[in-house]
């Protein structure tokens, strides 16, 4: 178990989170209903096999949300009424008006969604109580807001803002590509995105390349600013980090899982938790460089 990708949000410290184990119960994962299309809740982390909704190693959470939604393909639902629809054309000699063809689509998929096929899905988050941030695996951000409004309906109340740089990322990253000093631990990687900052400008990627090099002066003298950028922390992390702060490409590397190897574990829980406790001091290590390098503000 390893995120892949991190969409960060702020929560103050002092959150009171004494009922979090009551709310996610209240909030757990129920069966889609036969005329549902979706539902959503939390799920044990461990999987299947794991009774609780949440996993704690010392000041980090671990949560799963958990859905389930009815696959109702439009094109079989369009398919379906333009048959019924022929069928009365044929049958009274008139073609139905708007209100014929809503009320037997609404028919047709009340009557279809019983016999839809469920796909389920689960998307795990990582509360970190000492710093105050919420991670989410998801490098979409209404995903990710979406998994902060179920940990806020579990608790009542849970204030998680987007994170809030007092300095333009894409400045920072831009700097960073143009020969300044990184912070302590950082080093660049070999992939990047430059874009024209006029309006429907150029766009360049790069991938697997020095980025040390003239071509990617040449971009920066013409004025393009990088909006995406491989980045690696020590020998642990390596990751692609866009200017909206979201971190894509997430990846544990030897100097990291080196330490998971070393211990022993005797069943899977334990390795679960195991990696867990691993993936969240990264996360932690990464956080502290990000907030110190782009001034990421604190929530009130």
């Amino acid at each position: 178990m390893f995120f892949r990708n991190l969409t960060l949000f702020r929560f103050p410290t002092s959150t009171k989170l004494d009922d979090l184990d009551a709310g996610l119960q209240e909030c757990a994962l129920k069966p889609v209903g036969a005329l549902e299309l979706s539902s959503r809740g939390f799920v044990s982390p461990i999987g299947r096999d794991g009774e609780e909704l949440s996993q704690r190693q010392g000041d980090a959470i671990w949560l799963t949300v958990g859905g389930e939604d009815r696959l109702l393909p439009g094109a079989v639902v369009n398919d379906m009424l333009a048959r019924k629809l022929e069928e009365i054309e044929q049958t009274e000699g008139r073609k139905p008006g708007g209100r014929t063809r809503k009320r037997l689509k609404d028919e047709l998929i009340t009557e279809l969604m019983p016999r839809a096929f469920i796909k389920p899905s689960r998307t795990d988050a990582l509360l970190d109580l000492e710093h105050g941030i919420l991670v989410v695996d998801s490098s979409s951000r209404k995903s990710a807001e979406n998994v902060a409004s179920e940990i806020r309906r579990a608790l009542g109340s849970f204030p998680a803002m987007p994170l809030n740089p007092e300095i333009a990322p894409r400045s920072i990253l831009t700097g960073w590509v143009a020969g300044e000093p990184l912070p302590e631990g950082l080093g660049i990687g070999d992939e990047c995105e430059l874009r024209d900052p006029a309006e429907h400008g150029a766009v360049v990627k790069v991938q697997r390349m020095d980025l040390d090099n003239d071509e990617i002066a040449k971009h920066l003298e013409t004025g393009k600013q990088v909006t995406r950028l491989a980045l690696t922390l020590d020998d642990h992390v390596s990751f692609v980090l866009g200017e909206d702060l979201i971190v894509r490409k997430f990846k544990l590397l030897d100097g990291a899982v080196d330490q998971l190897e070393s211990t022993d574990h005797d069943d899977v829980r334990a390795e679960m938790e195991a990696r867990f406790a691993l993936m969240s001091g990264e996360v932690k290590r990464l956080f502290a460089v990000l907030q110190s390098a782009f001034k990421l503000s604190a929530a009130d």
